[in-house]
């Protein structure tokens, strides 16, 4: 067998090494993004209701339907899967209260966040 021969087969023995082990990274390291949105998602409505538990005002179906408007207005006749709270920021009073909800139809996720003032929630920015 001859050297070049004996090279390409080297060469491309490694190549496919690479190829296998860069795909088990991607999936692995979508698995663990996926767990870790689960549990962003989850930490935010256990801080929901413990915002609501300190003081009312945070009712989460205003603030969806707030939202849900706010969606529609600035993505009209987006037909978007899942509404999603994924950010409670419930500061000392009402004056600086955030949230931030995250729409997706599976391609697309926009993030609109509420600020609640003394009137009641508000859609703050939609992006």
């Amino acid at each position: 067998m001859s050297t070049l021969a004996i090279i390409l087969i080297v060469v491309g023995v490694l190549v496919v090494l690479l190829l296998v082990g860069g795909l088990t990274a991607a999936r692995r390291r979508a698995r663990d993004g996926a767990v870790d949105y689960a549990a962003h998602v989850a930490a935010a409505d256990h801080a929901l209701e413990a915002a609501r538990a300190a003081d009312r005002g945070w009712d989460r179906e205003v603030m969806e339907d707030v939202a849900r408007a706010a969606l529609n207005e600035h993505h009209p006749g987006w037909d978007y899967r899942t509404l999603e709270l994924v950010l409670v920021d419930d500061r000392p009073g009402i004056d600086q209260d955030r949230a931030e909800f995250e729409a997706a139809d599976g391609d697309r996720r926009v993030r609109v966040t509420l600020a609640r003032d003394d009137t009641g929630w508000s859609a703050e920015r939609v992006a």
